[in-house]
């Protein structure tokens, strides 16, 4: 897998911040690397062709919320290439229960009976990890292998943006990945941090955040309409 062979995957919205990161020395490392684990037999989540996902259901230029994760879920049938979300079908892990139970007490919103999220990307909120890939398993396995400069561009292509948008960093990796792009932190974006959604922490401030309501008020104030969540 070349840096070319990614790139080609890129939808055009986004290949202008992101094909300058692809054609590196890095990413084609990264990719010879992932097909090397691949074929030592080491499973990889999410599958080939769901890996750029976010990218594909969310257009740069429909850009309105970006919500950050930190790894693809790394059990089998899990991820898909959406930050917290899993197919329909597949248990809702722990962490988007916790969202779920914020969304109703903020927004009234009833849990849908499934963990898919493509509803949302598809209105526009960039569901981005930081790595986009991790072995069974193995939780953090693909940090620091390469992904961290795409995702970083493609954060910083979102800040670039001259319409609003609405960051919701849940954690203190979000808050530290998103801050550390220049320009964000004076920006005219609405920057929403709270603890991480998890079990071990939503209790500690994420439960109450009522970031879903605040973002929809700044869309509106800003005549970028509300997400439909």
């Amino acid at each position: 897998m070349t840096a070319t062979q990614q790139a080609q995957s890129v939808p055009p919205s986004w290949a202008p911040a992101l094909d300058p990161v692809l054609g590196t020395p890095e990413a084609r490392k990264l990719g010879g690397w992932l097909k090397t684990e691949e074929a030592a037999g080491k499973r990889i989540f999410p599958p080939r062709g769901t890996r750029l996902a976010a990218f594909e259901l969310t257009p740069l230029d429909a850009v309105r919320v970006v919500i950050l994760g930190q790894d693809p879920y790394h059990g089998a049938g899990q991820a898909h290439g959406l930050a917290f979300s899993v197919q329909a079908g597949v248990r809702v892990p722990p962490s988007l229960v916790n969202i779920y139970k914020e969304l109703a007490t903020d927004c009234g919103v009833t849990a849908p009976g499934h963990g898919n999220l493509e509803h949302w990307a598809r209105q526009g909120v960039l569901l981005l990890n930081n790595a986009l890939t991790v072995e069974e398993g193995q939780a953090g396995s693909h940090q620091n292998r390469g992904w961290e400069a795409v995702t970083d561009a493609a954060v910083a292509a979102v800040v670039a943006k001259r319409e609003p948008c609405v960051f919701m960093l849940w954690g203190s990796h979000a808050k530290k990945k998103a801050m550390r792009v220049s320009g964000l932190a004076d920006s005219h974006h609405l920057v929403l941090t709270a603890p991480h959604p998890s079990p071990l922490s939503a209790y500690a401030g994420f439960f109450g955040c009522k970031h879903f309501s605040r973002a929809n008020a700044f869309l509106a104030e800003h005549g970028r309409g509300t997400i439909d969540w």
